[in-house]
C-alpha cells in the first residue's frame, strides 16, 4: 500500500479475507488454537508454511493490529500486546538484558517510570533518568553498557515535544538503540521511525482504539528487533486477545478523522484558556506536525482556584484516569498517573496540586470551552 496516502491506509490496513469467505468486515478469530489435518500439516507451521498455530503466538486479528500500526508508522513489522505497558516491556527486553543500561527521560508517564524504576532492576537492567531538555546531560550519562535510549515524542503530562532528531543522532553516534512512545502524537501527526527510531510503542488503549473500550498496546520497529520482541510477547504471555485486537482495529479506521477534529478542538481550548485569569499556565505542544499538535491540553490552575471545586463543577465532562476517547475527559496527575513518582521529582518537573490534564474530544469546540471556563469561574 506504499502508493496510498495516510488517510487511505487507516481504512484499508487489514489483510483481505480469502475469496471463499470474503467478509466485508474482518471476522473475529475468537479461538485459542488452530487445527490441522494431520501431523505433517501441523509440522508445516514450524517450517513457516502456515501462519497460525496458537493464539498466544499469533492470530489474524492481532496480526492486523500490529502490522497495521507498522504500516502507518512506516516500520518493518509490529506486534500487538495486552497493554501499552507490556508493549514497552517487550521492547526493552528485545534490546536490553542483564547487566545492560537504559537511559530514560525523567518526565515520563508515571506507569512507565514505575516499570523502569522498580521492575527492570529485577531483570538486572539499570536505568538512569535524565532531563532530555539538556542533551549534553544525556550524552554524559552514556556508558559502555548503555543499550537503549527511551523517551516520549510528546511527554505526559506536561506535553513537552521531544527533540527526536537530535536524540537519534546522539544514539547512532554511540551505537545505541532508541525507543519512542508515540501515544500522544499517534502516527497521524508523527512517525518517529522516519526520523530514525528503532522501536516505537503505543498504548493502543488511547487514540488507536479511540473509544475507551479496549486495553491494548502495539510495538513496531526494525525487523531484527521485532523478531526478538515477538518472542518475548509469546513467552511472557503479553499477547492480546483476538476480540480486543478486533476492537482496536475497528477504532483505528477512524484515527485520521478523530485526530483532525480533536487536535483542532484542543488548539481552540488552549487558546481560550491562555487569557483566563483562573489559569496560571497552559501546556500545549507546538510544531508537532503540519496536521496539528495533538488533542491533549494541560493547565496549572491559578493559586486562588480551588481544585476540588473545579472538578465538581465540570458538568458533562467526565473525570477519568485515562485519555484519548472521543469524549472530553479530565484527570488529576498528582493523584492518578504520576502518584507513584517520588515527590521531589514531581516538584522538579512541575507536577503539582494545581495541574490538570485535559483529553479533548470530538464535541463542539464552543461547548468544550464553555464547560472549562465555567468550571474555573465557579472554583
Amino acid at each position: 500500500m506504499s502508493e496510498t496516502n495516510f488517510n487511505t491506509k487507516t481504512v484499508h490496513f487489514q489483510t483481505k479475507e480469502p475469496a471463499r469467505n470474503a467478509s466485508k468486515a474482518k471476522p473475529i478469530y475468537q479461538t485459542s488454537a488452530f487445527v490441522f489435518t494431520d501431523l505433517d500439516d501441523m509440522e508445516s507451521f514450524y517450517e513457516g508454511e502456515k501462519e497460525y498455530l496458537y493464539s498466544r503466538y499469533s492470530n489474524p486479528n492481532t496480526d492486523d493490529l500490529g502490522k497495521g500500526i507498522a504500516l502507518l508508522e512506516e516500520a518493518d513489522d509490529g506486534v500487538a500486546t495486552s497493554s501499552g505497558m507490556s508493549a514497552i516491556l517487550a521492547g526493552v527486553l528485545a534490546v536490553a538484558k542483564q547487566g545492560d543500561h537504559v537511559i530514560a527521560s525523567d518526565d515520563l508517564y508515571g506507569g512507565t517510570y514505575q516499570l523502569f524504576a522498580q521492575e527492570l532492576i529485577n531483570f538486572g537492567i539499570e536505568v538512569s533518568f535524565v532531563s532530555f531538555e539538556n542533551l549534553e546531560q544525556v550524552k554524559n550519562t552514556i556508558t559502555e553498557q548503555t543499550k537503549l535510549i527511551y523517551t516520549e515524542s510528546v511527554t505526559n503530562p506536561l506535553l513537552r515535544v521531544e527533540k527526536l532528531e537530535d536524540i537519534m543522532t546522539l544514539a547512532k553516534e554511540h551505537g545505541i538503540k532508541t525507543m519512542i512512545d508515540n501515544t500522544f502524537a499517534t502516527p497521524y501527526l508523527l512517525q518517529p521511525t522516519k526520523l530514525g527510531a528503532d522501536l516505537v510503542v503505543h498504548s493502543a488503549t488511547k487514540y488507536i482504539g479511540g473509544h475507551s473500550d479496549v486495553t491494548a498496546g502495539v510495538l513496531v520497529g526494525a525487523q531484527e528487533l521485532m523478531s526478538e520482541a515477538k518472542s518475548k510477547v509469546a513467552t511472557l504471555g503479553c499477547n492480546l486477545s483476538p476480540f480486543e485486537a478486533w476492537l482496536a482495529c475497528r477504532g483505528l479506521k477512524t484515527l485520521s478523522v478523530r485526530m483532525e477534529r480533536q487536535s483542532r478542538n484542543a488548539q481552540a481550548l488552549a487558546d481560550a484558556l491562555q487569557t483566563h485569569e483562573g489559569v496560571a499556565r497552559v501546556y500545549y505542544p507546538k510544531f508537532v506536525s503540519e496536521k496539528g499538535n495533538g488533542a491533549m491540553v494541560s493547565i496549572d490552575l491559578a493559586p486562588h482556584v480551588n481544585v476540588e471545586t473545579f472538578f465538581r463543577s465540570l458538568g458533562w465532562v467526565k473525570i477519568a484516569p485515562t485519555l484519548a476517547g472521543v469524549e472530553t475527559t479530565v484527570s488529576y496527575p498528582l493523584r492518578t498517573s504520576h502518584r507513584t513518582i517520588p515527590e521531589t521529582l514531581r516538584n522538579e518537573l512541575g507536577i503539582g496540586k494545581q495541574l490538570v490534564r485535559i483529553s479533548v474530544g470530538i464535541e463542539d469546540e464552543t461547548d468544550i470551552i464553555t464547560a472549562f471556563t465555567e468550571a474555573i469561574d465557579k472554583a
